[in-house]
């Protein structure tokens, strides 16, 4: 059987995964969404006989799809995800769900109501070193976590409006609230303050933080920080530490480092995340085992909870507590 897949999206994610899925046995790309008709088209140029389409119902009307792959802007959520419910179709949706909290909240009613497969893009669950992580924490008590996103601003235009993207916390930095969450369990508070510094003034339009910082409390006791700025001219760094009664993680992109007294364990990853979420993702369409996706969008919705709550509590000056 081969998989008849869609993607919405024609950006940097849409290709990736495009090209991930034009390489997988028994997958098939065959019908792209995009914001226009010549954008749709010149992403599906690059796949055998795919249709393209400017809306997600022309295509769904079009086309027979086993699932869709959705690589927006946050902006640009909840009409597809609706629509994709409506008939059914398994989507695989990349993070953040949205730049609010209520679309996501729509879309989770509906999917919990249909009972969607679902599976959303944070791609850190699917490393080597996180699956060492979650091993060496095994008997451990956690005590402090430190995260972080350091980089630049993106040149896309939404990426710079508070209101098109949510910001630097619930666009980029949400995986390392996602990771945190996976790693040590659910949040409970958060206080956050926000501060923008230089990026107003050298370029036109922002209206995102371009510095930021979060205190959580997690449910075990745990406290978190997790901070970001965009406002670097170059380098990038993201990751997260964990502190615990018996050793230090610290966990990035590339590798795991465990450092236990004088002694540095170094692990790190071989196979590539985007693959194995895809795998997963997909078998799951294709048997109904689903044991293998790591974030529904029943769990992604906690973490768009986090990020989102960070943003309240840096407008108010007040912590924000979950439910």
């Amino acid at each position: 059987m081969t998989l008849q897949v869609g993607m919405v999206g024609t950006g940097w994610f849409s290709k990736m995964h495009g090209k991930l899925l034009a390489g997988m046995e028994g997958v098939q790309v065959s019908a792209i969404c995009g914001s226009s008709k010549e954008k749709a088209d010149a992403l599906a140029a690059d796949f055998d006989n795919a249709g393209s389409y400017e809306s997600i119902h022309d295509m769904l009307d079009a086309r027979k799809l086993d699932a869709v792959y959705i690589c927006t802007p946050p902006f640009a959520h909840g009409e597809i995800e609706l629509a994709l419910a409506e008939r059914n179709v398994p989507f695989f949706v990349e993070k953040p769900l949205a730049a609010d909290l209520d679309t996501p909240t729509k879309i989770l009613k509906r999917v919990e109501e249909t009972q969607l497969l679902t599976s959303v893009g944070y791609h850190c669950r699917y490393m080597d070193s996180t699956d060492k992580a979650l091993e060496l924490l095994q008997g451990r008590t956690a005590g402090v976590a430190m995260g972080r996103w350091m980089g630049s601003m993106p040149g896309v235009y939404w990426w710079r409006n508070q209101e098109t993207s949510g910001g630097q916390m619930v666009e980029q930095t949400t995986h390392m609230v996602d990771l945190l969450r996976y790693l040590l369990g659910e949040v409970t508070e958060v206080y956050a303050a926000y501060g923008q510094l230089v990026m107003h003034e050298r370029e036109t339009g922002v209206t995102v933080p371009d510095v930021g910082t979060a205190t959580l409390k997690l449910a075990s006791g745990a406290v978190a920080t997790i901070s970001n700025t965009c406002m670097l001219t170059s380098g990038f760094s993201n990751g997260l530490q964990i502190y615990t009664d018996g050793n230090v993680l610290d966990l990035t992109g590339g590798e795991l480092k465990e450092f236990v007294g004088e002694q540095t364990n170094e692990y790190k990853n071989v196979s590539n995340p985007y693959e194995r979420e895809n795998e997963a993702f997909l078998h799951a369409v294709r048997t109904g085992d689903a044991s293998g996706i790591r974030s529904t969008y029943a769990d992604a919705w906690r973490t768009q909870q986090v990020t989102v709550a960070a943003n309240e509590s840096a407008r108010t000056g007040l912590p924000v507590k979950l439910g």
